[in-house]
């Protein structure tokens, strides 16, 4: 059974940090690309980052780019988020997603996590 369970949401103050994580089961993560979605009240769900199966080519959007740092661990098979210098408009319910299978059209979501940034 393929599961993405995100943890290390919650509230934080602006300019605070916050490490997403995102453990995966039930399929080879190591052959999957990852990526970190988000999705605030009233709008689209947006990408945020993402990491080749390797770990050795990560892009972040514009929005992110120098705040936020995607990054894995195969030998856990998680998927980690780490957010620096948090904003207001970074509140958000943050999923991730992993991309691959023998054709690369597997596609898994998590549940998700809610980030939260405000004074």
């Amino acid at each position: 059974q393929v599961q993405l369970v995100e943890s290390g949401g919650g509230l934080v103050q602006p300019g605070g940090s916050l490490r997403l994580s995102c453990a995966a089961s039930g399929f080879t993560f190591s052959s999957y690309v990852m990526a970190w979605y988000r999705q605030a009240p009233g709008k689209e769900r947006e990408w945020v980052a993402g990491i080749s199966s390797s770990g050795g080519n990560t892009n972040h959007a514009d929005s992110v780019k120098g705040r936020f740092a995607i990054s894995r661990d195969n030998a856990k098979n998680t998927v980690y988020l780490q957010m620096t210098n948090l904003k207001s408009e970074d509140t958000a319910v943050y999923y991730c997603k992993a991309n691959g299978g023998s054709r690369g059209d597997d596609v898994y979501w998590g549940q998700g996590t809610q980030v939260t940034v405000s004074s």
